[in-house]
């Protein structure tokens, strides 16, 4: 059930959101602040390329005083669009039945994309 979510989330769509996050991540790493930025926008360029049968989870021990200070600055800087965006495109697709796994995909990345500091993809 996996492999068949994965090949319809990428052929409508998925695709596209990963060259979204690839580009950006591309691009923020080209400066020296954005590099950290560029690690958690690729973590999203792949849950968003394979997003079936993925779970995000903590790191143990958190991420610390850094991780906190870069997770509200992420937030500031465009997180919580990224996350509404995500979250615009879960209650449209969860509005059918057909659509409602999809939906769930979409949940789980606004998630990350929240505060992508600190947590990991499994």
């Amino acid at each position: 059930m996996t492999l068949l979510g994965n090949l319809i989330w990428l052929v409508f769509g998925g695709i596209f959101i990963f060259l979204h996050y690839a580009v950006s991540g591309v691009l923020l790493l080209l400066t020296i602040i954005g590099i950290p930025f560029a690690v958690q926008i690729f973590k999203l360029a792949v849950l968003s390329l394979w997003p079936f049968g993925k779970t995000i989870v903590d790191r143990g021990g958190g991420s610390g005083c850094l991780g906190v200070i870069m997770n509200i600055l992420w937030l500031l800087l465009g997180g919580i669009w990224i996350s509404i965006h995500h979250l615009v495109w879960a209650i449209l697709l969860g509005i059918t039945i057909v659509g409602l796994p999809f939906a769930k995909q979409h949940i789980k990345l606004a998630g990350l994309a929240l505060v992508p500091f600190g947590k990991d993809i499994e």
